[in-house]
């Protein structure tokens, strides 16, 4: 079936809403507490970092900061890796950004009014109306800040997906029912030009990955571009022999797929 990304408001629909999607779907539930535990494999710095990074915006430093470039890059590989299998749902963490171009994702944002998301976060909570208001408008600006710095785009911009709902007007139930016969329809879409494409995408950005977060490599510039039959290597290195250690890690990680190499000297 057509891979489903949810983009919710905080308040706008209750957890156990997107995981009854995902039950009576036979969709596997990949959310932030999947895609950490994943990242946690990569080694305990990692989980650390996943800690310290998760959807804030960064600071100053951070930005700058190899780890922080590394948690981006590890958590966007590991949406993708999911994303492959069949039948998944991905509930935040930019996975509509990152599936945007794949003809057979559905994309889907849900938001809703200021005081009905005020009044389900009191309630599950159990926080007063002012405490509910500081985290409502620290939550909107940190997600919105990190959305716009990683991928350069506005969360509530609705061309940014398929499907936008707000549920002060649409019940929970329609909203299911609208999903469910659009993700018939993008299924259809599922073809296998279309699945290469996506193998391509997310080996791409497994090989930027394995770089990023190797402590013996530091490229300050570098990017892995899938082709249709091959991925495009660009970037800035040091000195023949880090290029030489950068095109033996890139092949290591592609396997049997060819590599076009486009490094270059600072």
């Amino acid at each position: 079936m057509a891979i489903l990304t949810i983009s919710r408001q905080l308040g706008s629909i209750d957890k156990e809403i997107t995981q009854t999607m995902a039950r009576l779907w036979g969709y596997e539930y990949i959310d932030r507490r999947k895609i950490l535990e994943d990242i946690s494999t990569q080694g305990s710095q990692w989980e650390e970092f996943g800690k310290e990074f998760d959807e804030h915006y960064p600071n100053m430093w951070e930005r700058f900061d190899r780890s922080y470039t590394g948690f981006v890059v590890l958590s966007q590989s590991i949406i993708l890796s999911h994303a492959l299998k069949d039948n998944v749902i991905i509930v935040g963490r930019g996975g509509n950004f990152l599936l945007r171009d794949v003809p057979f994702a559905l994309n889907v944002r849900i938001v809703a009014p200021r005081e009905q998301r005020l009044e389900a976060i009191m309630k599950r909570e159990s926080l007063s109306r002012s405490a509910a208001e500081l985290l409502v408008k620290k939550i909107d600006k940190e997600i919105s800040k990190a959305v716009q710095l990683i991928y350069g785009r506005n969360i509530d911009d609705p061309s940014t997906y398929d499907l936008f709902f707000d549920v002060g007007v649409l019940p929970v139930h329609d909203i299911m029912a609208a999903i469910r016969t659009a993700l018939l329809e993008k299924d259809k879409l599922k073809t296998e030009d279309a699945v290469k494409a996506l193998r391509m995408k997310a080996l791409a950005k497994k090989v930027r990955a394995g770089i990023v977060t190797n402590p013996k490599l530091y490229i300050p510039v570098f990017d892995v571009l899938p082709g249709e039959n091959q991925l495009l290597v660009t970037g800035i290195v040091h000195n023949p022999e880090e290029r030489k250690k950068v095109e033996i890690a890139v092949k290591d990680l592609a396997g049997e797929v060819p590599v076009e190499f486009s490094l270059h000297y600072r």
